[in-house]
């Protein structure tokens, strides 16, 4: 069946059931929005006809019927494949039953758009398809095929990479299409080549037939000329004289040929070196470097293909060795580890005598969370020629055998493509810069017996990125196949990928925008868990904000007697309550203990078993919802107060010179009308407090009874106390003639301070006294400049010690100087004060410990490095502006329970824990979401599935205490290819970042990374074992929803967090670190995989199509927007039309556009208005605001905006995704051998 086709729904999306009333919960108030309008019931898909007896809104889908073979529709074989045979010539063979096209999905028996209610769809596979059509395969070619039109096809790729012959046939109408692998494939499983070049329709030449110079590819390479000059000696064509025995692999993959066509035993080799019998690939991405034909060729004699070129070890295994590549230079090391034989040369990137001049390591590069203009630095080359491997074009051209250190340069705007080294140590290596040549070319090989006699270069290849998993393609993929809002009333369904807009119907578990799930198809038992090693987690944000078009969690009352729960395990009356003996009674999901119902609560049954008022009831029929708490759930049994804020505001030297006290007194005075509210008809019931203060604490009194406000100085900061209990927390209206006048005399009483100093600990116990004195919970807004060095609890010193960074020590550097403040922050939460800095440092400020009390209250941390007033006030004041306005509960705590079976064991966000089970939060507003683990302590069963309840208690800022519950069925499963088929690969990223950013605390840096990337190789090799059809060693399979996981893991392990650059600050690493650990998933994948938008056409109403974040894909007369959540970039290629320069930024040349400029100047005209509405857009959506960067191509800002295309080599070392996934593959062949 096509994946195109959808199946029918078991019902149509009805309208809600007219008739339902609210019995028993009425709106608080008649003037209540829309988000309390009475619950019409579920949408009709549950209505239609009698539901079955054994009926529950969470039937369990049966396990999905594939074709006759074996589970792997989830795979997608990515072929890094056993060595080629000689091709004949001819057309490409028929091709399998499964035609490839660049627009359409892959087919298979697989289900789109809305489940039937019976049956959980799993997300149809969306493998690669790459587009067929245009390549010039028929007919002879040069031995240099040229490049025409769009990447070649998997089949080209396939044939080129398995060990079989080309043979003859007719294409099919899809155009070449593709056929699997030798092995026994399900349609489903599509085999990624990992390179596809053109098809070859000549034989091998032999050697002497190697022209000297191939001719130019035609497409838009021809601007990707080196600058100026004849091309670096080992960039041109090499010598034909060289053996055809040894021709030259595809980097990232081939084996050893099969017997019949290999020259020496396997044995011979156990490294990444190229066996001698194969054809080399092309290079294989439509830019390429077109050569001048003017240059000589190499004329090094050939290196006879001796044992002594390969690295000694143990054999391979049979199916050959992955990847057989050469060494690339390198000039750092790589951070994986390095098994082989010791140097018996000069290891990579370290020249004898002096480095080449650019390839000398990175001036240091702006860190890109600097707010303010960075110190000025060195101006650097564009890395990405550093970054590529440069590819001599054609199949059958240069051969050589594998060579010593010595590879061609990189070429301009191609991805970096490096082969592991041969050691085993991978990536990280920094290839040489256009116009410098490699490294020497009689350098020996690394790790190799003896120096090889009269080496020739090694003719690199590299994997087509475009061959592999394309995070784009599957983002557009499942957009185009969620065009029907996604209906929760079935168990075990994975929802829409989070870069797909959808809606939600709520008709019995939890929205995906409140919980979701790294697997919706859960192990049965542990065993099966371990074997699999995918974390079994969940990502909550209890309050996340809906879109208007979906109704927020209805408030239900039960009166006195408060919510219904299980008598045994506390649960919340939920839909898997099983009500029996006529209703009188319920059965527990959970832990199926029987209840009695209240009277007050009695009901009888329809015929199916169920409740007659069930869908009146929230509670039985929707999976979240919220129940007003009675006076039981508060602490010390008594209703809370409303909440109040507190702004304390540094008036040291720097925060007055920088204007940040004259901008937050300014806004401050607008910001007081928006407090945060429930009912917008109704004023905000928060009161208000103020605090200045540098080496001292000013307090203030703003009674509205007083004529000016008062201040009261409190200099013994070592024991702190708030001098004023009346007139301290005001309410707004009643005092706002005092607030005004307060706030606009402070900037005046400070502007001419000579006080360096501050103090930090005081001012959060300062904030936490005044609330206790109040007997209330609420917010502090700390404005802070400074390290707090003055004399005072909470006293730190300057511990930035870059030589720390990659030793044991460095993760002191992540923990608290002192214990002062996990104490402090012990006590806030006991009080249900969240505190929320904002820092504004023009040096180290030790986030890592002034952080700790906000991450442990709930609250947020921001900040604004060299905040400078004229550039980062809008950022600052829209932050500030969010932060206040948002919905935010106070003194909450929140509880996991789950069914028999599993349970919650850990949990990663902001928040305090005192006991195992309870996540305390003084404060949790719409933004954070914790994530939870699960581990299991007995089976589950696949009819049950398994349960989770998250129940949050809180008080609203209204001053309500209230319980929000969120519920999640998922299915179980005891064959490993359902598991692995019920994935979402995003979630799975964001619980491993989590568990990494906490790692640091406590482990060095780079056993942190090792433990991921063997976590990913085992996920991916149990897979590989047990599910895949068996076929080559040298293809590497991915299940279908998880084909991302390498790109996106790799991103993770390149994050500055992991493997900080150089100049990246030891602040902006800690800031980041608590940053991540309490995003959402959205969050997570957008800053671990920016987007990248082309913005050459914009129509309105729709986005462009975002590339692929690697240098390659931009262009240089094109203009691009990259958002990562944090920031946000606009690209300016050099030579862009003059008419696009005039729409966006009113100016006529490249050189007048201002690179400093912040904001986009409105222009009338609709690409102006459309590209205003598309960055508003994105800021929207996201919790933090992102300023607007414009980097003009070849600017020192460049570097910047370079750092987030996480699929090319990073500064820092981080390998490309296409060495890693190379790594991974050995990885998992290692793991399977």
């Amino acid at each position: 069946m096509n994946v195109n086709q959808h199946t029918p729904m078991a019902s149509p999306y009805g309208q809600p059931q007219p008739g339902y009333s609210h019995p028993g919960y009425a709106p608080l108030d008649a003037g209540y929005p829309v988000q309390y309008a009475p619950y019409n019931g579920p949408a009709s898909a549950y209505q239609p006809g009698a539901p079955p007896q054994d009926y529950s809104p969470f039937t369990s889908f049966p396990s999905k019927a594939v074709a006759a073979t074996p589970v792997s529709d989830l795979s997608s074989p990515l072929d890094l494949g056993p060595a080629r045979g000689p091709p004949t010539s001819g057309p490409p063979p028929v091709s399998a039953p499964q035609p490839y096209s660049q627009y359409s999905h892959s087919q298979g028996d697989m289900q789109n758009g809305p489940p039937p209610m019976t049956q959980a769809p799993t997300r149809p596979p969306v493998s690669q398809p790459y587009s067929q059509g245009a390549v010039n395969l028929t007919g002879s070619q040069s031995s240099y095929p040229q490049h025409h039109g769009p990447p070649p096809t998997m089949q080209q790729v396939t044939n080129q990479m398995t060990g079989m012959q080309i043979n003859s046939g007719p294409p099919t109408p899809a155009g070449p299409g593709y056929v699997p692998p030798h092995s026994s494939q399900l349609p489903i499983s599509t085999a990624y080549s990992a390179a596809p070049p053109p098809a070859y329709t000549q034989p091998p030449p032999l050697a002497s037939s190697a022209p000297t110079q191939p001719p130019t590819p035609c497409g838009p390479a021809t601007s990707q000329q080196y600058y100026g000059g004849p091309l670096p000696p080992s960039q041109q064509p090499f010598n034909s004289s060289v053996p055809p025995t040894s021709q030259q692999p595809f980097t990232s993959s081939a084996p050893p040929p099969p017997s019949s066509q290999q020259n020496f035993p396997p044995s011979s080799f156990s490294g990444p070196m190229p066996p001698p019998s194969q054809a080399p690939a092309p290079p294989v991405s439509p830019p390429q470097q077109s050569f001048p034909p003017t240059q000589p060729p190499f004329s090094s004699a050939p290196q006879p293909v001796s044992q002594s070129a390969f690295i000694s070890g143990p054999p391979p295994p049979a199916q050959g060795s992955f990847p057989p590549r050469a060494l690339p230079p390198s000039s750092q090391p790589g951070p994986f580890p390095h098994p082989g034989p010791p140097p018996t040369s000069t290891p990579p990137g370290q020249y004898p005598g002096s480095m080449p001049p650019q390839q000398q390591p990175l001036p240091s590069q702006p860190s890109p969370y600097h707010s303010g203009p960075p110190p000025p630095r060195a101006q650097m080359p564009p890395t990405s020629m550093a970054q590529s491997n440069h590819l001599p074009p054609g199949p059958q051209g240069p051969q050589c055998p594998p060579g010593p250190l010595q590879q061609p340069p990189s070429q301009p705007g191609m991805q970096g493509g490096y082969p592991p080294q041969q050691n085993g140590a991978f990536g990280q290596v920094r290839g040489p810069q256009p116009g410098y040549a490699g490294p020497y070319p009689g350098q020996p090989n690394y790790g190799a017996p003896a120096p090889a006699p009269a080496p020739a270069p090694a003719a690199q290849k590299r994997l087509d990125p475009d061959a592999i998993p394309s995070p784009i393609q599957v983002i557009e993929d499942d957009k185009a196949k969620s065009n029907e809002p996604f209906t929760t009333g079935v168990r075990g369904q994975a929802p829409p990928l989070v870069t797909t807009n959808f809606q939600v119907k709520d008709q019995g578990n939890a929205s995906p925008r409140f919980i979701r799930c790294t697997a919706y198809n859960m192990p049965c038992t542990a065993d099966m868990a371990k074997q699999s090693q995918v974390p079994l987690a969940a990502v909550i944000k209890p309050l996340a904000t809906l879109p208007p078009d979906e109704t927020p969690p209805y408030l239900v009352d039960h009166g006195e007697g408060g919510p219904i729960r299980c008598n045994r395990c506390k649960a919340y009356m939920c839909p898997y309550m099983q009500f029996i003996e006529g209703g009188r009674r319920f059965q527990c999901g959970f832990c199926s203990c029987v209840t009695e119902v209240p009277p007050h609560y009695f009901q009888h049954l329809d015929h199916t078993g169920k409740r007659v008022d069930c869908y009146d009831r929230p509670e039985l029929s929707l999976g979240s919802y919220e129940f007003l708490a009675t006076v039981d759930y508060c602490k010390n049994n008594k209703l809370p107060q409303p909440p109040a804020f507190i702004f304390l505001i540094d008036v040291s030297y720097n925060a007055v010179k920088s204007g940040m006290v004259s901008i937050v007194c300014q806004e401050l005075k607008t910001l007081l009308d928006y407090l945060p509210r429930e009912n917008p008809e109704t004023d905000s019931v928060v009161r208000v407090g103020f605090v200045t203060y540098n080496k001292v604490l000013h307090f203030y009194n703003v009674k509205s009874s007083l004529a000016q406000p008062q201040m009261l100085v409190v200099s013994d900061v070592s024991d702190m106390f708030v001098p004023l209990l009346d007139g301290f927390l005001v309410n707004v209206n009643e005092s706002r003639l005092v607030i005004e006048s307060l706030l606009d005399q402070i900037p005046e009483m400070f502007a001419d301070t000579r006080e360096t100093e501050t103090v930090f600990g005081p001012v959060i116990q300062a904030g936490l006294e005044a609330l206790k004195a109040a007997d209330c919970a609420g917010k502090l807004f700390v404005f802070h400049t400074s390290l707090p060095i003055a004399e005072a609890p909470g006293k730190l010193k300057n511990r930035e010690d870059k030589k720390l960074i990659g030793t044991d020590k460095e993760k002191s550097l992540f923990q608290p100087q002192v214990g002062f403040y996990n104490t402090l922050a012990k006590e806030c939460v006991a009080q249900g004060c969240c505190v929320d800095l904002f820092l504004f440092p023009n040096q180290f400020v030790d986030v890592a410990t002034l952080s700790v009390v906000p991450v442990s209250t709930g609250g947020s941390v921001y900040k604004y490095t060299y905040f400078q007033a004229q550039s980062d006030q809008e950022r600052f004041l829209n932050d500030l502006r969010r932060d206040i306005q948002k919905l935010v509960g106070f003194d909450a705590v929140m509880r996991v329970r789950t069914s028999t079976g599993i349970r919650a064991t850990d949990f990663y966000g902001s928040f305090f824990m005192s006991n195992t089970t309870d996540v305390e939060l003084a404060g949790l507003d719409c933004d954070k979401a914790v994530t939870v683990e699960f581990k299991h302590d007995d089976k589950l069963s696949e009819e049950t599935g398994a349960l989770m309840q998250c129940a949050v208690l809180y008080t609203s800022c209204s001053g309500q205490r209230r319980l929000r519950v969120h519920n999640m069925a998922v299915n179980c499963c005891s064959q490993l290819a359902d598991l692995y088929r019920n994935c979402e690969t995003d979630t799975i990223i964001n619980f491993f970042s989590k568990y990494a950013f906490r790692g640091v605390l406590n482990n060095q840096t780079k056993a942190v990374r090792d433990t991921l990337i063997n976590q990913c190789a085992q996920i991916l090799a149990c897979y590989r074992k047990n599910c895949a059809s068996p076929s080559s060693a040298g293809q590497l399979i991915l299940p279908e929803c998880m084909k991302l996981l390498p790109v996106y893991l790799n991103c993770v392990l390149k994050s500055d967090v992991l493997l900080p650059g150089a100049d990246v600050l030891l602040d902006d690493r800690a800031y980041l670190r608590q940053l991540i650990s309490c995003m959402d998933v959205s969050e997570t994948h957008v800053f671990f995989y920016p987007r990248l938008l082309p913005l050459i056409k914009l129509e309105s109403g729709s986005l462009p199509v975002a590339v692929r974040d690697s240098e390659e894909r931009l262009s240089k007369g094109g203009i691009y927007i990259l958002e990562t959540g944090l920031h946000l970039f606009l690209w300016v290629g050099a030579s862009v039309q003059q008419e696009l320069l005039l729409n966006i930024f009113g100016t006529q040349s490249f050189s007048q556009i201002d690179p400093s400029m912040t904001s986009l100047p409105e222009l009338d005209n609709p690409f102006s208005q459309r590209l205003r509405e598309i960055v508003d857009s994105f800021r929207a959506q996201r919790p933090r605001y992102m300023k607007l960067m414009v980097v003009k191509q070849e600017d020192k800002a460049e570097l910047i905006f370079r750092h987030f295309l996480v699929e090319d080599k990073s500064a820092s070392g981080g390998a490309s995704y296409v060495d890693f996934l190379c790594h991974m593959h050995k990885e998992i062949r290692q793991l399977l051998s």
